[in-house]
C-alpha cells in the first residue's frame, strides 16, 4: 500500500494516493494491534516491518496536505512523532 501511495503521489494522482495511503494506514493499524500495540507508544522506524505502516502515514500526510486537509495532515505528523520522532525526518515529511 505504501508503494502504491508513493507512486500515485509521484504521478500527481493525489486522491488515488490518499486512498492507497488510508488503506495501508488502517491495515497497518490492524496488524500492529494484532501484535499487541495498544494504540500508543513506539513504533520504531528502525524495525523493518514497521516501515510500511510509517510510509503509509507519511504518504497520507503528503496527500492530505495537497488536498487541503490540514487537520488530517497535522494528525499524521503527530502520529509519526508519537511512533518514532525519527520517522518524519527519515520519510521526508514536515
Amino acid at each position: 500500500w505504501a508503494y502504491l501511495a508513493e507512486a500515485a503521489l509521484e504521478r500527481g494522482e493525489t486522491i488515488t494516493a490518499y486512498a492507497y495511503a488510508r488503506t495501508g494506514y488502517h491495515r497497518g493499524l490492524d496488524q500492529l494491534r494484532r501484535n499487541g500495540w495498544k494504540g500508543f507508544g513506539p513504533v520504531p522506524f528502525e524495525h523493518e516491518p514497521n516501515r510500511g505502516f510509517l510510509r503509509c502515514v507519511a504518504a497520507l500526510a503528503r496527500a492530505a496536505q495537497a488536498i487541503g486537509e490540514t487537520d488530517e495532515h497535522a494528525r499524521c505528523l503527530d502520529l509519526l512523532e508519537d511512533c518514532d520522532p525519527r520517522a518524519a525526518r527519515e520519510l521526508g515529511v514536515e
